[in-house]
């Protein structure tokens, strides 16, 4: 049985048995306003997979972009909005993805009366699911946030020339170069690839790696970030992995994971982690494939 299987069959059949999860199953919508459709997971489940202590090392959180939300004014017309909703990643649970799909969907025949009091009301329902503070901000359309394409900063390393023959994640790759030199640098690749946990549909991701330390082997990163490709588990789980991978493997000072995962159901998730303060971490940039 392959490395953290076990662990990953178990937090399937625990969120499978609850009764309002909507994992695994064929669900119909519901198009008045519900928010038992929030289905949360405990995220020490998957910390204690990889011994991430009660005191984390890292702070940072999760941006999800939410492209689907809509309501009813107060005359029964359509109203349509962008969302931006960050967890926090010292948040007791994370949200399952499809159950935040259904529940946004949830709002489409419900008549609120200004765009307002829906963020109020998504703010208060995600807060109480994860247990911590969930920031939400509501956008027109027109909002230039969403319609630039960016680039991560930083090298990136896909063309490198490796050979590659492990796709179930294996920290083992990761390696310092011999001469030990310290730098800071960003370094980024868009191979990354996971699978869901539940469904087992595929999450492409590009991730952005900035660090100061000792000089880290560019192809066996590489290779590590491709050893993810069969590998299941969810977004904010893959970086977390990540991260801590690289910190206790290749020791820098400062380090900083950052995931833009592609769009499924509507939603869009970017976890990043870090054990360094910088103005700019939370910046929410939109990717090519985003």
């Amino acid at each position: 049985m392959k490395k953290g299987t076990k662990t990953s069959l178990s937090l399937a059949k625990i969120t499978m048995k609850a009764t309002n999860s909507p994992l695994g199953k064929k669900t119909s919508y519901k198009s008045i306003y519900d928010k038992s459709l929030l289905f949360p997971i405990p995220r020490k489940l998957k910390r204690d997979e990889i011994n991430i202590p009660e005191k984390l090392p890292f702070s940072g959180g999760d941006i999800w972009n939410a492209y689907e939300i809509s309501w009813l004014d107060q005359k029964g017309k359509p109203m349509v909005a962008l969302g931006e909703f960050t967890f926090p990643c010292e948040s007791v649970n994370l949200i399952e993805s499809k159950s935040l799909k259904l529940y946004l969907n949830s709002f489409n025949n419900t008549k609120i009366s200004s765009i307002n009091e829906v963020s109020d009301i998504i703010k208060k329902d995600l807060s109480e699911a994860v247990q911590a503070n969930v920031e939400v901000n509501l956008y027109s359309l027109s909002n230039e946030q969403f319609s630039q394409i960016n680039q991560l900063e930083g090298i990136n390393i896909d063309d490198l020339d490796v050979e590659c023959s492990e796709y179930t994640v294996n920290n083992k790759l990761l390696k310092l170069e011999a001469d030990s030199t310290f730098v800071e640098e960003s370094l980024n690749s868009h191979l990354l690839k996971s699978n869901c946990l539940v469904t087992g549909q595929p999450d492409w991701a590009s991730v952005l790696i900035k660090y100061s330390g000792k000089k880290i082997n560019r192809e066996n990163l590489l290779k590590y970030i491709i050893s993810f490709r069969n590998h299941d588990e969810f977004h904010e789980q893959c970086v977390e992995r990540i991260f801590t991978d690289i910190l206790s493997i290749c020791k820098p000072e400062k380090l900083f994971v950052y995931a833009r995962y592609t769009r499924r159901g509507g939603l869009d998730i970017n976890p990043f982690r870090t054990n360094y303060k910088e103005a700019d971490l939370n910046t929410n940039i939109r990717l090519i494939r985003q």
